[in-house]
């Protein structure tokens, strides 16, 4: 289970798509290509620092890995984790659920993407499936995309959003970014269900149906404020 350098890839990737997202966004508002572009990059610099720094640091101190239980150990060693294996799994794990975290507090922030988030079950489709993912930890390589690009992408739009939704003076300009970007998060959620299916159901006839019953499933069976400490 080696992914450091597949994980960086996925990064790296997800970095090149907000870029050139923004850039064809602020094309689309009519503003100087030149300036579009220097403003994108600028933005794709600023992400991949962060993420240099964020890999340096190992997360911040409420990031840090609950302690391994015995139980917890044999549970992994069952499942044919190595040491390393564990080490991994139990950071990338903690990594996505901060990231649902910060997903859950900003859409609760927002009646717009409160309004995305009611349609799609995100957060707790998010959750369940980190639940599931827990539960079989051989199975990390299935949910690559839920973990190292549909989830971290809905985190960081999410959170851009909210900034942007937070300015006092908004222009239509601005307001037309908002709508377009919560076009995109409404897509992401939907990816999201689809990841959902994907790794519960094994030979799916129709995936159309199956996604929205997705959605509207969960809505009652379990807490918006349960802990994954317990989990990892």
């Amino acid at each position: 289970m080696k992914r450091t350098l597949t994980s960086q890839i996925l990064i790296y990737g997800v970095i090149l798509l907000t870029t050139l997202f923004l850039f064809l966004i602020t094309i689309g508002l009519d503003i100087n290509p030149l300036f579009a572009f220097l403003l994108s990059i600028g933005a794709g610099i600023f992400l991949l620092l962060n993420a240099q720094k964020n890999s340096r640091m190992g997360g911040r101190k409420k990031d840090k890995l609950p302690k391994l239980t015995p139980e917890k150990e044999a549970f992994y060693t069952s499942k044919g984790l190595s040491r390393e294996d564990i080490q991994y799994f139990r950071e990338t794990m903690q990594k996505a659920k901060q990231q649902i975290i910060e997903v859950e507090k900003h859409m609760n922030q927002s009646s717009k993407l409160k309004a995305i988030e009611n349609r799609n079950n995100t957060v707790k489709l998010s959750k369940a499936l980190f639940k599931e993912i827990t539960n079989e930890p051989d199975r990390l390589h299935e949910v690559d995309k839920f973990l190292y690009v549909h989830l971290p992408s809905l985190s960081d739009l999410v959170g851009k959003y909210r900034e942007i939704e937070n300015h006092k003076a908004k222009s239509k300009a601005t307001f037309d970014i908002l709508s377009k970007s919560a076009e995109t998060i409404d897509r992401m959620c939907g990816q999201i269900a689809e990841d959902y299916v994907k790794f519960k159901e094994d030979d799916i006839e129709d995936m159309g149906i199956e996604v929205e019953l997705a959605k509207r499933t969960l809505h009652n069976n379990s807490n918006p404020s349960d802990s994954f400490n317990d989990d990892i």
